[in-house]
């Protein structure tokens, strides 16, 4: 499951380093069997994307998305508890699975930032990395669609992501033609919260599936 690796890469920081390497993030994604033609040719264009724009403009656009876009965040946590006391505990209680499990996360990451997530499946089973990327389905389709809907490219990972899961992909129908996508989406976004009043419709419901334990995560692995 490289491929998994190869999409959390995409979902970082857009560095020098992510975009040498973004020919070889095709390959693996090109050649994942998980993948069909549509979500194979959606990753191209943001492939694509990253390698022609300038650098600069992707980093300020990714900071906008991902970093100060609460609805959009890469915690996943975000969504389920926002700042409330639970959240500390759920971290908690994530860090100590991770280290029973003999994995610790670089001092920089928290447990349930979701390339760390990826990067830890890529080297598991493909029957448990798609049990814990179902555990957090619901979460994943909601932060691509708002992409989605948003006109980001970025949304083809999340929605990789799904179809790797075995679970249903995002609407595209909802997806703004590109000649009609304006340039004020970092207006449309800036303000819009994860959860509470004002957010987006469709907001993700807590992070749990039939009342069983919450998602589970594991992280990178130190090397």
């Amino acid at each position: 499951m490289i491929a998994l690796r190869a999409l959390g890469a995409l979902l970082t920081y857009p560095r020098a380093e992510l975009i040498a390497a973004l020919p070889e993030i095709g390959d693996v994604v090109g050649a994942c069997p998980e993948l069909g033609a549509r979500e194979k040719e959606r990753l191209g264009a943001l492939l694509t994307e990253l390698s022609e724009r300038d650098p600069y403009e992707l980093e300020e656009r990714y900071v906008e998305l991902f970093d100060r876009t609460r609805a959009l965040s890469l915690h996943l946590f975000e969504h389920v508890h926002g700042d409330s006391r639970e959240r500390g505990q759920a971290m908690v209680d994530l860090q100590s699975i991770y280290r029973r499990a003999g994995f610790e996360l670089v001092s920089n990451e928290l447990p349930d930032y979701l390339p760390a997530m990826l990067e830890f499946l890529s080297c598991r089973p493909l029957a448990e990395a798609r049990d814990m990327l179902g555990d957090c389905a619901h979460v994943l389709r909601v932060i691509g669609q708002r992409l989605l809907t948003d006109g980001s490219r970025y949304a083809a990972a999340f929605d990789a992501l799904l179809a790797i899961a075995s679970q249903p992909g995002l609407d595209w129908s909802a997806a703004p033609r590109r000649e009609e996508h304006a340039d004020n989406l970092d207006e449309e976004w800036m303000e819009a919260p994860a959860f509470g009043p004002g957010a987006p419709a469709g907001g993700a419901p807590p992070m749990r599936r039939g009342g069983e334990a919450p998602l589970r995560y594991m992280p990178r692995r130190t090397r």
